[in-house]
């Protein structure tokens, strides 16, 4: 009965959830889809509810209808079936008004792997990878990979779906979509040469699993693309500086100057913006930056990344594992990174065996000279640990340090020998195994400590240290003739009950004491190789058979016999006690494959330098430069005559105009007050014309249109013309700005900026050094007694950030005011523009914050067409509110007054005394918006505002709703 009680209880707590999903009640539904969730999160199986689950998929409660999603995730692919039957549902999730609905359809369709629907999983990636919401967007490219796995046949589709991802700016899907190359074509680097700018820029922004993917792909790129920072001769080279600074040859100067290594300054912006992300508190995010330094950094740069990888030893164990594997890779080639960290890496009483381990291989790898006497101080604690796996290790440790450094070769081999009298039975062993590895280094000078093994032999039980002894008495049984055979005559009382490793140094030392001492060992031999004849192990078997004909001449042994003693005593070469880390640099740092020292599944291999930088045009992306044409017709070039103020008809305002403007460009490097010259300016055009009234008109052939239109100054007809700068040629034209109040904004105070004060605000005209910039006019005035010079912005937060700065002010007297004009690209954005504003002595912080409605340009627009765009942003694209309104704002001037101050759109004429509708473009991407205005009774109105960008549209109905409000 105990064992069927939870199977009961489980299926009364189905049935109960049953009853609840297929209730009438959505609270009910809410709350068993709530507990299949949490019995899904703690392990339980809850398959067995998907019919009941999969009924609620077209429910309308977002709240519920999230949870359904969740759960069809997990089970999609094991209920196939009946999965399938909601595909239709599904695919009109994918144009439901939420993004996360949306992206939890696209999740769910991608799980249900059945090959039938692969159409339809394309289908809704390649819809999904152009969706407006960066969320979806992230969420196709995840799809990718599984559509990928499901059938590859579809790879050429999904290369072209990641290639747009990949062209995409946001944050949020960078990572995603970098994991999908990786996946699906990580060999397309042709891809990447558009984007790594891009993602070099972003970096720093993504999510940190994303950063990890990004910078692992990137060190792969950088392999490929740049030459090598370590060729030799690099002037930051140790090795050839010191070359240098020895030389006293002329030639060799020469040489390194020719040699003089020149970085790549993509390859220099790859690691400037990846080593803020040292600092990250994702350890994955660190040990990518450290790999990514350690492979592709100069040599004198890497030490950058020695603190972190020792900060991240304070974490869990699991992450100081693989932290310590690859410092101990590291701290075989380059020592100086960790020496100063050294006492980071003593072994604690709380680490685990595998901690302690890593820890004594780095310290043995950072020995040297200077610290051996610490580091064998430190050693010799650790002998004594009670973790004899540790000790055993520590012992091997010494070993290495005594093979490494000559000088304490003696002191460790005292201290080994001392260990020979230690209690513990593996310690002794261990020592016997790397005293035998240490004679065979200086064997001349050591017949003691082999006397002594040998007297502590019969005490000894490990049969790997028993063999060690064993064989040390053979090869040097020369140096110890008296002892050798005592030691064999006691081994052949023993032989039967040796290990199989031991017996096979028993004949081994027997064959050997033959050949030097026959007189004494001959029986001896006979008879430890009659007992190995017939002995159970059939390698022992075949080794006594050897070893009789090798060593006992006979009819049978032939030639062989003569060279007994050059195959058996024949010198050996010492071993070297090497790393075990020492060929793990052939695989990436932090690589699985380098954890386990083997080649894993997925794994790919770094690719050797170039010999030859590869073209780096490649990388270049172009820019889009804003259209300065003139007009093409004549009668374009009317309407723009009509917009200057101070044009007249005919030749007359084209003489005012060519003089105008060059007396503009010959006062424009001039620093001085801005009213103070457009003052002076119109009182001289004024004068002027005064003047030219008087005279009689001379008559003149009109020249050609082309003549005609190269007098005009492209510089001033930039200035009053702006504003026929198309944002999309295919959309309506821009109309003039809506002028009204103008907001200034604070940019520094005069106390913060140490006399330095500026003020900013939004012209409402087009940008004339790019059309995806807002325009910003700055005054700048310096309050202080004394002249400042060199004024201009200097670095900008994020680097990427698209601003066009200002000529540099060479110098502003006391009291005086310059206005400077700037562009930005706020990309559809609110986010503020951080930069610095420079004088020559000081820099300072400022930021350009926009209100959303100054993102806008206004256009102009018929009321039908007005209707035609917004029947096309509907649904998710619309936003409506009805909005309570002063009774001061109710009448027609005063909407348009209140809407034009919050957002720089145009006015669409209306046939209808009770709507309103205004009409616009976004600066950055030309995305239209339409806000309509609809009164109601009782001063209230249903205010609508149609556009892509949602963001936008909650933020700029915020604002109208509060500006018609007030009175």
């Amino acid at each position: 009965s105990s064992i069927l009680r939870p199977t009961i209880l489980s299926v009364l707590r189905n049935e109960d959830l049953k009853e609840m999903l297929e209730s009438n009640k959505e609270s009910l539904k809410l709350e068993a889809m709530k507990r299949v969730v949490g019995l899904i999160a703690k392990g339980k199986n809850a398959s067995e509810l998907f019919p009941a689950v999969v009924k609620n998929v077209a429910n309308k409660n977002i709240e519920l209808k999230k949870l359904v999603y969740v759960y069809l995730v997990r089970y999609a692919e094991e209920q196939q079936d009946l999965a399938l039957l909601s595909i239709s549902t599904f695919q009109r999730a994918l144009k439901d008004p939420n993004q996360f609905i949306r992206a939890s359809a696209l999740r769910v369709l991608s799980s249900i792997r059945v090959p039938i629907i692969v159409p339809i999983m394309m289908l809704a990636i390649k819809e999904s990878a152009a969706d407006m919401s960066p969320y979806v967007r992230k969420t196709s490219a995840h799809a990718i990979q599984k559509l990928y796995s499901l059938d590859p046949d579809q790879k050429e589709q999904l290369i072209e779906v990641i290639e747009k991802l990949l062209k995409d700016k946001s944050t949020l899907v960078a990572g995603s979509v970098v994991m999908a190359f990786e996946e699906v074509c990580p060999d397309r680097i042709d891809l990447i040469h558009k984007n790594y700018r891009k993602l070099c820029n972003l970096l720093v922004d993504v999510e940190e699993w994303g950063q990890v993917v990004i910078i692992s792909m990137l060190t792969r790129y950088a392999r490929t693309q740049f030459i090598s920072p370590w060729k030799e001769g690099a002037m930051f080279d140790e090795n050839n500086e010191k070359a240098f600074y020895d030389s006293e040859s002329e030639e060799k100067k020469d040489q390194m100057e020719a040699k003089t290594y020149i970085m790549d300054p993509d390859h220099r912006l790859l690691l400037r913006n990846t080593k803020p992300l040292l600092q990250s508190r994702n350890t994955a995010v660190v040990m990518s930056v450290a790999q990514l330094y350690w492979h592709l950094a100069p040599k004198h740069e890497v030490t950058i990344v020695t603190k972190s990888l020792v900060r991240l030893l304070r974490s869990h164990r699991e992450v100081q594992y693989i932290v310590l594997q690859n410092i101990a890779t590291m701290s075989i080639q380059r020592k100086g990174m960790f020496e100063p960290f050294m006492k980071s890496f003593y072994v604690r009483s709380t680490d685990s065996t595998h901690i302690k381990t890593l820890k004594l291989e780095i310290l043995t790898n950072l020995a040297n000279e200077a610290n051996i006497s610490t580091i064998l101080r430190e050693f010799q604690t650790y002998v004594k640990s009670q973790d004899k796996a540790f000790a055993a290790a520590t012992i091997q440790a010494i070993g290495r340090c005594a093979t490494n450094i000559s000088e304490v070769t003696d002191t460790c081999l005292n201290g080994l020998v001392l260990l020979l009298s230690n209690r513990d039975e593996t310690v002794v062993a261990e020592s016997v195994v790397v005293i035998k590895k240490l004679l065979q280094t200086q064997p001349t000078q050591h017949s003691e400590i082999i006397k002594h093994m040998a007297k502590l032999f019969d005490n000894i039980t490990v049969p790997m240290a028993r063999a060690s002894i064993l064989w040390l008495m053979g090869e040097y049984c020369e140096r110890v003739p008296k002892i050798a055979p005592d030691v064999l005559r006691k081994m052949a009382k023993t032989f039967t009950a040796e290990e199989d490793i031991v017996k096979l140094q028993i004949v081994n030392l027997a064959a050997k004491l033959y050949l030097t001492n026959s007189k004494q060992t001959k029986l001896l031999t006979q008879y430890i190789l009659n007992l190995g004849k017939y002995d159970q192990n059939y390698d022992i078997r075949d080794r006594t058979r050897f070893i009789r004909q090798l060593i006992v001449p006979s009819e049978k042994s032939g030639a062989l016999n003569k060279y007994a003693r050059r195959i058996l005593l024949a010198p050996k070469p010492a071993p070297v006690l090497e790393s075990a880390f020492k060929d793990r640099d052939r695989y990436q740092l932090g690589t699985l494959s380098h954890s386990l020292n083997t080649k894993a599944s997925g794994y790919q291999e770094l690719s050797d330098w170039p010999a030859v930088a590869p073209d780096q045009s490649v990388r270049n992306v172009e820019v889009i430069e804003p259209v300065r044409n003139l007009p093409s017709s004549p009668t374009s070039y009317h309407r723009y005559n009509s917009y200057m103020p101070d044009s007249t008809s005919g030749s007359e305002s084209e003489e005012e105009s060519s003089e105008e403007s060059e007396k503009t460009s010959s006062d424009s490097g001039k620093s001085s007050s801005g009213s103070e010259q457009e003052s002076s300016s119109e009182s001289e055009s004024q004068q002027k014309k005064k003047k030219k009234t008087k005279k009689a008109p001379q008559k003149k052939s009109k020249p050609a249109a082309a003549d005609r239109y190269s007098e005009i100054p492209p510089v001033r007809w930039t200035l009053r013309a702006s504003f026929f700068f198309p944002v999309n040629l295919a959309c309506p034209d821009v109309t003039t700005p809506s002028f009204g109040p103008v907001k200034t904004y604070e940019l520094l105070h005069h106390m913060t900026g140490k006399g330095l004060s500026a003020k900013y605000h939004f012209p409402r005209q087009p940008c004339l050094y790019q059309p995806s910039m807002v325009a910003v006019q700055v005054v700048l005035t310096n309050s202080s007694d004394h002249s400042l010079e060199e004024i201009h912005i200097g670095d900008r937060n994020p680097a990427s950030l698209n601003l066009h700065c200002f000529n540099t002010i060479e110098r502003l007297e006391p009291e005086a005011s310059v206005t400077v004009s700037m562009g930005i690209d706020f990309s559809d954005s609110t986010q503020a523009a951080n930069f610095q504003l420079c004088t020559k002595d000081d820099q300072f912080s400022v930021s350009i914050q926009p209100a959303v409605g100054e993102l806008f340009m206004p256009i102009t627009m018929t009321e039908q067409d007005f209707s035609k765009e917004q029947g096309k942003l509907l649904g998710m694209n619309e936003t409506s509110e009805t909005i309570a309104m002063a009774t001061a704002n109710t009448s027609s001037q005063a909407i348009s007054k209140q809407v034009l101050s919050v957002a720089n759109v145009g006015v669409v004429s209306s046939t209808q005394n009770d709507i309103h509708r205004f009409a616009g473009r976004t600066v950055s991407s030309g995305a239209l918006v339409l806000v309509s205005l609809e009164m109601k009774e009782s001063s209230s109105a249903l205010l609508t505002i149609n556009t892509e960008k949602s963001v936008m549209a909650s933020m700029l109905l915020r604002d109208l709703k509060q500006a018609l409000a007030q009175a």
